[in-house]
């Protein structure tokens, strides 16, 4: 693996010429209620983007710290950007990677907000110039969750500032958990939840999902490992069709 961010240009010009991928994390600025850090799906999404460029030896770029985070906008501390500007991010950064030689980009999204904009930026990739892009959305997590959480999510595939995502940060950067704040809240969604954009803070007083107390850093370290090699059967395909 190479690290964009510490690496030279010579550096990254060998590992090009070698035909490596680079790979991206996409996480937000995002309120994680009282206990967990507004890092926390950058966090998430980097440590598992980083274990994947270590198994693919890829180029690891640095990730992207802010996402389309509306919806928790009310909370202080959330710094939210425009779909448009989060679909130019990727498109952007995917050319330039074009341009040096790059032959593809895979998206480690670690936001729910990110995934309409990210792929509309693979359409536009691939339609206009034939750029190939793999977007990963933490395949296989809710089966994982289901298997070694202790609490109940709020809905099923729904994880925020939970047992799950609490696990996962205090396995990559537990300083960061402040476990004596945790508490659990299952908010009672209202109808239009789905349907049309709702201020989450308008049914949701904590910003928690759940209930983060059974937290470890040995669940969390179990997660890592399960997305990774599920990810990787995602990777190897799609790096099996751009050769």
């Amino acid at each position: 693996m190479l690290d964009a961010r510490t690496a030279t240009w010579t550096d990254v010009k060998a590992a090009i010429q070698r035909g490596c991928v680079a790979l991206i994390a996409f996480g937000a600025q995002e309120q994680h209620g009282p206990h967990a850090p507004l890092a926390t799906d950058t966090i998430m999404a980097a440590g598992l983007a980083t274990r994947l460029a270590e198994r693919i030896d890829g180029l690891l770029l640095p990730p992207i710290p802010y996402g389309e985070a509306w919806n928790n906008s009310r909370f202080p501390g959330t710094v939210s950007i425009s779909p448009q500007t989060a679909q130019a991010l990727i498109t952007d950064i995917a050319l330039s990677l074009k341009n040096s030689g790059v032959k593809a980009l895979i998206v480690v999204n670690g936001h729910f907000g990110n995934r309409a904009p990210i792929v509309k930026a693979c359409n536009v990739l691939k339609k206009e110039h034939s750029f190939p892009m793999l977007q990963l959305d933490y395949p296989g997590f809710q089966e994982l969750a289901a298997r070694i959480c202790e609490s109940k999510p709020v809905q099923y595939g729904l994880y925020h500032a939970d047992e799950v995502e609490t696990s996962m940060v205090l396995a990559l950067e537990p300083e960061t958990i402040k476990m004596e704040r945790a508490a659990a809240e299952y908010p009672v969604f209202p109808d239009n939840f789905l349907t049309e954009p709702v201020y989450l803070d308008s049914f949701n007083t904590s910003g928690v999902f759940g209930d983060p107390r059974p937290a470890t850093a040995e669940k969390g370290e179990i997660l890592l490992q399960g997305l990774t090699d599920a990810a990787m059967q995602v990777i190897e395909s799609f790096l099996k069709g751009i050769e």
